[in-house]
């Protein structure tokens, strides 16, 4: 009987653990996209580690590192190009050391029309900071 009280604990103990991980975690992500949202490039970039990897359509077919540099100034321009872009989460959902997210982007394009786009993600987090950014979406044109 006491073995399984300490068996109980112990796996209270990591599972307590697994949640506080899980929840800084997430509070990683939402600050990266509260972060994106009131574009503030800088401050979105600091949430990524030195050099992240990304696989994004917009990369090519493999995963590419970028520093945070590199990842303000992509976004910097997007938001040049889309004044109004709007990523609205519609999902969270942490395990270990991941983050996956469902999102919409919005936004209107320079010749005034709307855009509407699904994307899925996976972020992987390490001390803190997102070191991987798989990004999933249909990027064919309609």
């Amino acid at each position: 009987m006491r073995a399984l009280i300490y068996i109980s604990l112990l796996a209270c103990m990591f599972a307590c653990k697994q949640n506080s991980g899980n929840e800084k975690n997430v509070a990683v992500v939402q600050g990266m996209f509260d972060a994106f949202n009131a574009h503030d490039w800088d401050k979105m970039a600091s949430y990524y580690s030195e050099t992240a990897d990304f696989l994004d359509p917009s990369y090519g077919k493999t995963y590419v590192k970028k520093s945070r540099q590199e990842i303000a100034s992509k976004y910097r321009e997007m938001g040049e190009i889309f004044p109004d872009i709007y990523d609205e989460l519609k999902g969270i959902y942490p395990s270990g050391n991941k983050v996956f997210v469902e999102f919409v982007a919005t936004g209107t394009a320079p010749d005034g029309s709307k855009f509407y786009l699904p994307i899925g993600g996976v972020l992987t987090i390490e001390n803190g900071l997102i070191v991987r950014d798989a990004t999933y979406y249909d990027n064919s044109r309609e």
